[in-house]
């Protein structure tokens, strides 16, 4: 599913968010630790190599809602951004505090030129935030975000499974209409 908002192309795929070559960089749903863990976290760090938690190192920790950014290292992307999406029930306000991730990881982006973004769906794996909840704070805030962005002209959303491929596309048909 595609949709363009003030020339900012947003789409909507399944698939794996380490094979996304034509993207300048893929945001990572870190932990405080910036370290390898499960989830996406996990699958970006094997696929960039242990360059990267060399890089994080000096970076960690961050907290709920915050973004950095790192180089690439063995993926095919310049750029990581690393956001710690809040942990659902715990870290309050949980609808605040993911929106901050993707407005802060749109203003690494922003910050460093860089054209196109690729985001999984923050927090809904281990740090339980509910998918369909997760999706539409999720797409609210990037459409909200189009019309201020300058370098960025593309963001993907690389959806893990049916469920939050079906979920973020309801949520982006119920924000159209």
């Amino acid at each position: 599913m595609e949709h363009t908002e003030h020339g900012v192309t947003i789409e909507l795929v399944g698939g794996d968010i380490t094979k996304q070559p034509d993207i300048d960089a893929v945001v990572n749903a870190a932990n405080a630790q910036l370290r390898t863990g499960g989830g996406v976290a996990g699958a970006i760090h094997r696929a960039a190599g242990p360059e990267l938690e060399q890089e994080t190192g000096p970076l960690a920790p961050i907290r709920p809602g915050q973004a950095v950014i790192t180089g690439g290292h063995q993926l095919p992307n310049k750029h990581i951004i690393h956001c710690l999406g809040p942990v659902y029930g715990s870290d309050k306000p949980a609808d605040k505090l993911l929106a901050d991730c993707y407005r802060n990881a749109l203003a690494r982006a922003e910050e460093n030129g860089l054209s196109s973004v690729a985001f999984p769906a923050l927090s809904t794996g281990a740090f339980g935030y509910p998918m369909q909840e997760a999706a539409e704070v999720a797409l609210k805030t990037v459409l909200d975000q189009t019309a201020q962005l300058e370098s960025v002209r593309l963001i993907r959303f690389v959806l893990f499974g049916r469920d939050a491929l079906h979920a973020h596309e309801e949520a982006l048909r119920k924000l159209r209409d």
